[in-house]
Protein backbone atom coordinates (compact mmCIF):
# COMPACT_ATOMS: atom_id res chain seq x y z
CA UNK A 1 0.00 0.00 0.00
CA UNK A 2 1.27 3.28 -0.72
CA UNK A 3 1.81 6.20 1.65
CA UNK A 4 -0.57 8.96 1.82
CA UNK A 5 1.11 12.22 1.32
CA UNK A 6 -0.95 13.70 4.35
CA UNK A 7 0.31 10.79 6.35
CA UNK A 8 3.87 11.06 5.71
CA UNK A 9 4.68 13.90 8.56
CA UNK A 10 3.54 11.94 11.15
CA UNK A 11 5.83 9.40 11.03
CA UNK A 12 7.89 10.67 13.39
CA UNK A 13 4.99 10.69 16.12
CA UNK A 14 4.43 7.12 16.01
CA UNK A 15 7.81 6.20 15.35
CA UNK A 16 8.51 4.61 18.99
CA UNK A 17 5.07 2.81 18.94
CA UNK A 18 4.73 -0.91 17.77
CA UNK A 19 2.45 -3.08 16.97
CA UNK A 20 1.80 -6.49 17.69
CA UNK A 21 -1.36 -9.00 15.99
CA UNK A 22 -1.51 -12.29 14.13
CA UNK A 23 -2.35 -12.12 10.56
CA UNK A 24 -4.55 -13.68 8.56
CA UNK A 25 -2.00 -16.60 8.19
CA UNK A 26 -1.63 -17.14 11.54
CA UNK A 27 2.03 -15.44 12.05
CA UNK A 28 2.68 -13.11 14.64
CA UNK A 29 4.72 -10.11 14.18
CA UNK A 30 5.36 -6.99 16.09
CA UNK A 31 6.95 -4.18 15.01
CA UNK A 32 7.03 -0.47 14.28
CA UNK A 33 3.51 0.66 13.70
CA UNK A 34 5.14 2.85 10.83
CA UNK A 35 5.87 -0.15 8.89
CA UNK A 36 2.81 -2.36 8.91
CA UNK A 37 0.02 0.72 9.32
CA UNK A 38 -0.70 -0.58 6.04
CA UNK A 39 -1.46 -4.39 6.87
CA UNK A 40 -5.12 -5.64 6.19
CA UNK A 41 -6.00 -5.92 10.47
CA UNK A 42 -9.94 -6.44 9.29
CA UNK A 43 -8.69 -10.02 8.79
CA UNK A 44 -6.22 -10.18 11.79
CA UNK A 45 -6.87 -13.07 14.57
CA UNK A 46 -7.77 -11.99 17.37
CA UNK A 47 -4.35 -10.63 19.42
CA UNK A 48 -5.22 -11.95 23.01
CA UNK A 49 -8.07 -14.55 24.03
CA UNK A 50 -11.45 -13.67 25.35
CA UNK A 51 -11.47 -14.25 29.54
CA UNK A 52 -14.24 -16.80 29.99
CA UNK A 53 -14.89 -18.07 33.50
CA UNK A 54 -17.49 -19.58 36.18
CA UNK A 55 -19.25 -16.67 37.90
CA UNK A 56 -17.68 -14.31 34.97
CA UNK A 57 -20.08 -10.49 35.43
CA UNK A 58 -19.47 -10.14 31.67
CA UNK A 59 -20.71 -11.51 28.97
CA UNK A 60 -18.73 -13.03 26.46
CA UNK A 61 -19.11 -14.16 22.72
CA UNK A 62 -19.01 -14.24 19.07
CA UNK A 63 -21.22 -12.19 17.10
CA UNK A 64 -21.55 -13.44 13.07
CA UNK A 65 -21.09 -10.07 10.97
CA UNK A 66 -22.54 -10.72 7.64
CA UNK A 67 -20.27 -7.76 6.55
CA UNK A 68 -17.31 -9.74 6.59
CA UNK A 69 -18.60 -13.34 6.76
CA UNK A 70 -16.75 -13.86 10.05
CA UNK A 71 -17.49 -14.03 13.89
CA UNK A 72 -16.13 -10.51 15.81
CA UNK A 73 -15.76 -11.33 19.19
CA UNK A 74 -17.25 -9.75 22.44
CA UNK A 75 -16.59 -9.25 26.33
CA UNK A 76 -19.85 -7.46 26.83
CA UNK A 77 -23.32 -6.39 25.68
CA UNK A 78 -22.41 -2.88 24.83
CA UNK A 79 -19.80 -4.45 23.28
CA UNK A 80 -21.84 -6.87 21.25
CA UNK A 81 -24.23 -4.00 20.03
CA UNK A 82 -21.35 -1.87 18.77
CA UNK A 83 -20.34 -4.83 16.80
CA UNK A 84 -23.66 -5.11 15.63
CA UNK A 85 -23.89 -0.99 14.82
CA UNK A 86 -20.93 -1.59 13.11
CA UNK A 87 -22.14 -4.30 11.13
CA UNK A 88 -25.48 -2.68 10.33
CA UNK A 89 -23.57 0.55 8.79
CA UNK A 90 -23.41 0.60 5.15
CA UNK A 91 -20.10 2.33 4.77
CA UNK A 92 -18.49 -0.77 6.89
CA UNK A 93 -16.82 -3.54 4.89
CA UNK A 94 -15.12 -5.68 7.20
CA UNK A 95 -14.83 -5.71 10.72
CA UNK A 96 -12.77 -8.04 13.79
CA UNK A 97 -12.08 -7.64 17.08
CA UNK A 98 -9.12 -7.66 19.25
CA UNK A 99 -7.16 -6.31 15.83
CA UNK A 100 -3.55 -5.80 17.44
CA UNK A 101 -1.62 -4.46 20.18
CA UNK A 102 -0.25 -1.39 20.68
CA UNK A 103 3.06 -1.42 22.59
CA UNK A 104 4.51 1.78 23.78
CA UNK A 105 6.70 3.46 26.48
CA UNK A 106 6.02 6.17 28.97
CA UNK A 107 8.66 7.56 30.80
CA UNK A 108 9.57 4.62 32.32
CA UNK A 109 7.28 2.24 31.97
CA UNK A 110 5.80 0.23 29.17
CA UNK A 111 2.18 0.33 27.87
CA UNK A 112 0.22 -1.29 25.54
CA UNK A 113 -3.68 -1.28 24.82
CA UNK A 114 -5.61 -3.97 22.66
CA UNK A 115 -8.57 -2.14 21.14
CA UNK A 116 -11.69 -3.70 20.64
CA UNK A 117 -12.48 -3.53 16.80
CA UNK A 118 -10.83 -2.74 13.82
CA UNK A 119 -12.90 -1.87 10.49
CA UNK A 120 -12.63 -1.01 7.10
CA UNK A 121 -14.66 1.26 5.35
CA UNK A 122 -15.65 1.57 1.92
CA UNK A 123 -13.53 3.91 0.77
CA UNK A 124 -10.70 2.10 2.67
CA UNK A 125 -9.82 3.74 5.55
CA UNK A 126 -9.53 2.01 8.14
CA UNK A 127 -11.13 2.80 11.62
CA UNK A 128 -10.37 1.56 15.31
CA UNK A 129 -13.26 1.57 18.22
CA UNK A 130 -12.41 1.15 21.38
CA UNK A 131 -15.76 0.38 23.40
CA UNK A 132 -16.32 1.65 26.80
CA UNK A 133 -19.58 3.64 28.47
CA UNK A 134 -18.89 6.93 29.69
CA UNK A 135 -19.48 6.61 33.47
CA UNK A 136 -16.68 3.89 33.31
CA UNK A 137 -13.99 5.87 31.37
CA UNK A 138 -11.65 6.98 34.23
CA UNK A 139 -8.99 8.78 34.13
CA UNK A 140 -6.59 6.40 32.85
CA UNK A 141 -8.20 4.90 30.49
CA UNK A 142 -9.11 8.45 29.18
CA UNK A 143 -5.42 8.83 28.77
CA UNK A 144 -4.57 5.42 26.78
CA UNK A 145 -8.21 6.19 24.40
CA UNK A 146 -6.61 9.47 23.95
CA UNK A 147 -3.16 8.40 22.93
CA UNK A 148 -4.91 5.93 21.10
CA UNK A 149 -6.66 8.56 19.30
CA UNK A 150 -3.39 10.35 18.40
CA UNK A 151 -1.82 7.49 16.66
CA UNK A 152 -4.48 6.50 14.55
CA UNK A 153 -4.46 9.98 13.61
CA UNK A 154 -0.90 10.06 12.76
CA UNK A 155 -1.46 7.14 10.36
CA UNK A 156 -4.19 7.56 8.60
CA UNK A 157 -6.67 5.91 10.64
CA UNK A 158 -10.44 7.15 12.30
CA UNK A 159 -10.82 6.36 16.22
CA UNK A 160 -14.17 6.17 17.58
CA UNK A 161 -15.46 5.58 21.70
CA UNK A 162 -18.12 3.83 21.87
CA UNK A 163 -20.54 3.70 24.74
CA UNK A 164 -23.92 2.50 25.33
CA UNK A 165 -26.47 2.86 21.85
CA UNK A 166 -29.42 4.59 23.04
CA UNK A 167 -32.99 3.37 23.43
CA UNK A 168 -35.10 2.74 21.35
CA UNK A 169 -32.14 1.96 17.97
CA UNK A 170 -30.42 -0.61 20.52
CA UNK A 171 -33.88 -2.65 20.44
CA UNK A 172 -34.36 -1.54 16.97
CA UNK A 173 -30.87 -3.28 15.89
CA UNK A 174 -31.39 -6.16 18.24
CA UNK A 175 -34.64 -6.54 16.33
CA UNK A 176 -33.27 -6.24 12.74
CA UNK A 177 -30.39 -8.29 13.22
CA UNK A 178 -32.18 -11.30 13.79
CA UNK A 179 -32.66 -10.98 9.94
CA UNK A 180 -29.25 -9.81 8.47
CA UNK A 181 -28.07 -13.31 6.88
CA UNK A 182 -28.79 -13.25 3.36
CA UNK A 183 -31.04 -16.61 3.90
CA UNK A 184 -34.13 -14.40 4.70
CA UNK A 185 -34.00 -12.35 1.85
CA UNK A 186 -36.44 -14.29 -0.89
CA UNK A 187 -36.09 -12.70 -4.00
CA UNK A 188 -39.83 -12.60 -5.09
CA UNK A 189 -40.69 -11.59 -1.94
CA UNK A 190 -38.10 -8.58 -1.86
CA UNK A 191 -39.32 -7.51 -5.41
CA UNK A 192 -42.66 -6.99 -4.66
CA UNK A 193 -42.07 -4.89 -1.04
CA UNK A 194 -39.42 -2.41 -3.03
CA UNK A 195 -42.98 -1.88 -5.50
CA UNK A 196 -45.53 -1.43 -2.15
CA UNK A 197 -43.26 0.34 -0.56
CA UNK A 198 -42.17 2.90 -3.08
CA UNK A 199 -44.12 5.23 -1.19
CA UNK A 200 -43.98 5.00 2.34
CA UNK A 201 -47.02 3.00 3.95
CA UNK A 202 -47.38 1.78 7.54
CA UNK A 203 -45.53 -1.35 8.01
CA UNK A 204 -47.77 -4.27 8.86
CA UNK A 205 -50.25 -2.64 6.57
CA UNK A 206 -47.75 -2.63 3.58
CA UNK A 207 -46.66 -6.38 4.40
CA UNK A 208 -50.27 -7.31 3.79
CA UNK A 209 -50.22 -6.28 0.41
CA UNK A 210 -47.44 -8.42 -0.38
CA UNK A 211 -49.20 -11.91 1.32
CA UNK A 212 -49.21 -13.85 4.87
CA UNK A 213 -47.15 -11.71 7.06
CA UNK A 214 -45.36 -14.95 8.17
CA UNK A 215 -43.49 -15.35 5.14
CA UNK A 216 -43.15 -11.35 4.38
CA UNK A 217 -41.85 -9.82 7.08
CA UNK A 218 -38.63 -11.29 7.77
CA UNK A 219 -37.76 -10.48 4.48
CA UNK A 220 -39.08 -7.04 5.23
CA UNK A 221 -36.77 -6.92 8.60
CA UNK A 222 -33.99 -7.88 6.12
CA UNK A 223 -34.36 -5.18 3.42
CA UNK A 224 -34.68 -2.50 6.58
CA UNK A 225 -31.45 -4.50 7.69
CA UNK A 226 -29.88 -4.11 4.37
CA UNK A 227 -31.06 -0.21 4.20
CA UNK A 228 -32.55 -0.68 0.55
CA UNK A 229 -36.24 -0.19 2.92
CA UNK A 230 -35.60 2.71 5.35
CA UNK A 231 -37.65 3.88 8.49
CA UNK A 232 -36.80 5.71 11.94
CA UNK A 233 -35.05 3.50 13.74
CA UNK A 234 -34.46 6.47 16.61
CA UNK A 235 -37.33 7.67 17.66
CA UNK A 236 -39.43 5.11 18.25
CA UNK A 237 -39.43 1.27 18.78
CA UNK A 238 -40.30 -0.62 15.62
CA UNK A 239 -43.70 -1.63 14.96
CA UNK A 240 -46.37 -2.10 12.61
CA UNK A 241 -47.28 1.59 12.73
CA UNK A 242 -43.99 2.70 11.34
CA UNK A 243 -43.34 4.40 8.21
CA UNK A 244 -41.26 2.21 5.73
CA UNK A 245 -40.76 3.43 2.26
CA UNK A 246 -37.93 2.26 -0.08
CA UNK A 247 -34.70 3.57 0.49
CA UNK A 248 -34.15 7.21 -1.73
CA UNK A 249 -37.85 7.85 -1.45
CA UNK A 250 -38.71 11.78 -2.24
CA UNK A 251 -35.09 12.12 -3.69
CA UNK A 252 -34.90 13.97 -7.29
Amino acid sequence: MGEPAEVVPAWEYASDVHVGFIGADGAQRLGPLARYWGEPFEHAQPARKFAAFKGQKNFTGDYWAVTSRSLAGYESWVERDAAMAMDFDPAVVALTSQPFRLVWSDGDREREHTPDYFARLADGTGVVVDVRPQSLVDEEAADVFAFTARICESVGWQFRLVGDLGQPFRANLRWLARYRHPRCCRAPVADRLREVFGEPRLLLAGAERVGDRLAVLPVLYHLLWQHELTADLVSAPLGSGTAVCLAGWGQP
